[in-house]
């Protein structure tokens, strides 16, 4: 080979590894911006679930009022997207609260009564499962009980759905979640700690022992390190916590704000990402006794969990809020002046009649069938009451009913555009599980 070609071919080799290098360069450039399109861009770091029990449409104009009279804005209103949520179980056209919730948490439709479980008593996997194996941190916060069935959904599969005791032991021996804050200390605890475990098993003794701080009340909470790894288990009552207008009872508890916050801090340090579930239960206990005030007093603490949410969250995550079932019938009447807002929208009315008004619950003064009224001789001869209900229902029941309502929902971030119009429950889970 002469002088010249040898220099040609060297120069044709240096031209083609030069190629190829480009080559390369793109080709990994473009591997990087579809990286960065579907996973980081796409896949919310952060992914939030509210489930307000309660929550219908119907709740909402009556708590801008509450909250700051009826021209207020509420932290949902300022949702990017919002549904109509058509509301069933596989049995009844009203869901209970255990089929309402599995809808949500899986996907699936079952019988009332059943806790995420099939017609033939097996799991079905909710997305806190899903999370977990999709390398995610995972919380779970309520101001009720921890082992309610909304909350037990999330994380249990229990055969028989009012057995508290193995819903808890479930919780201790799945170990799907990593953070936990809420109330049911009871069930959690042996009888000789005074609590109501009859299997002697101390179940924070057992979640110390697998390495989970113990807080019990909101200074403890206050004081973990937000750098902590997130493994924290706080119960905060023996049963549910106490309402927001109990100031007394509530000095020493977290708000639903108050978890929401910590939860979002000490679950962010996961690299993989989080899902946070956030159970608003105490709205559905004052709504099943006919106490507005509470009712609407709840809905509000859960519109400020939502704002507190969105700003430790990031514009980036994926929040979800999302109503369970409608209860109670709960109406707010006549002709509140616009700016009327608090006690002023309680009791009754210059004209005597009132405010608030309820379907079904124990405040009624009517009844059918079995149902027993206090005070009352029986089903139909009555006494004058001791006492006026300031807020009335139409007829009495133990506790408030179901009805048979569309619920709502709201969306913010990555995902949630197909929450428009109205969707099916089981949408909320499949929303949530496309952004895992």
């Amino acid at each position: 080979m002469t002088r010249e070609q040898t220099r040609a071919y060297i120069g044709l080799v240096k031209w083609r590894n030069q190629l190829l290098a480009l080559f390369c360069l793109l080709a990994f450039a473009g591997l990087g911006v579809l990286y960065f399109q579907h996973w980081v861009i796409r896949k919310p770091f952060g992914i939030i679930l509210f489930v307000g029990e309660g929550l219908s449409p119907a709740r909402l104009a009556p708590t801008r009022a509450y909250a700051a009279g009826a021209g207020t804005r509420l932290n949902l209103d300022s949702m990017e997207h919002a549904a109509l949520v058509i509301n069933y179980s596989k049995d009844f056209a009203a869901p209970d609260q255990a089929a309402a919730a599995t809808a949500i948490a899986t996907g699936d439709r079952v019988t009332n009564r059943a806790i995420a479980t099939n017609g033939d008593g097996k799991p079905i996997k909710s997305i806190v499962e899903l999370a977990r194996e999709r390398g995610r941190a995972t919380g779970l916060v309520t101001d009720t009980k921890l082992t309610d069935p909304t909350n037990a959904v999330f994380y249990a599969h229990p055969s028989e759905p009012s057995d508290a005791e193995k819903i808890a032991a479930e919780f201790v021996d799945r170990g799907n979640i990593d953070i936990a804050m809420g109330g049911g200390a009871a069930q959690f605890l042996p009888v000789t700690k005074k609590g109501e475990r009859q299997d002697k098993r101390d179940l924070l003794l057992e979640l110390r022992g697998n390495g989970f701080d113990i807080v019990r009340t909101r200074a403890e909470l206050e004081a973990v390190p937000a750098w902590r790894r997130p493994k924290l288990f706080g119960i905060f009552s023996t049963g549910e916590l106490a309402f927001a207008n109990q100031v007394e009872e509530k000095s020493q508890q977290p708000s639903l704000s108050d978890m929401v916050r910590r939860a979002i801090q000490l679950l962010q340090y996961n690299v993989g990402g989080y899902l946070l579930v956030v159970d608003a239960g105490l709205m559905r206990k004052a709504a099943q006794e006919n106490n507005g005030e509470r009712t609407l007093g709840q809905t509000v603490e859960l519109d400020r969990a939502v704002g507190v949410a969105r700003s430790y969250g990031g514009s980036r995550a994926t929040i979800i809020i999302c109503g369970d079932v409608a209860i109670g019938g709960f109406s707010l009447n006549g002709f509140p002046f616009r700016k009327d807002s608090g006690i002023a929208l309680l009791g009754f009315n210059s004209a005597g009649q009132p405010w608030i008004t309820w379907a079904t619950g124990p405040h009624g003064d009517k009844s059918y069938g079995a149902a027993k009224i206090p005070g009352k001789q029986d089903g139909n001869e009555t006494k004058e009451p001791e006492q006026e209900q300031p807020e009335p229902a139409a007829f009495y029941t133990k506790s408030a009913l179901i009805t048979v309502e569309d619920v709502v929902a709201f969306g913010n971030g990555p995902g949630t555009d197909a929450l428009e119009g109205v969707v099916e429950s089981t949408a909320v889970f499949e929303i949530l599980r496309d952004e895992l």
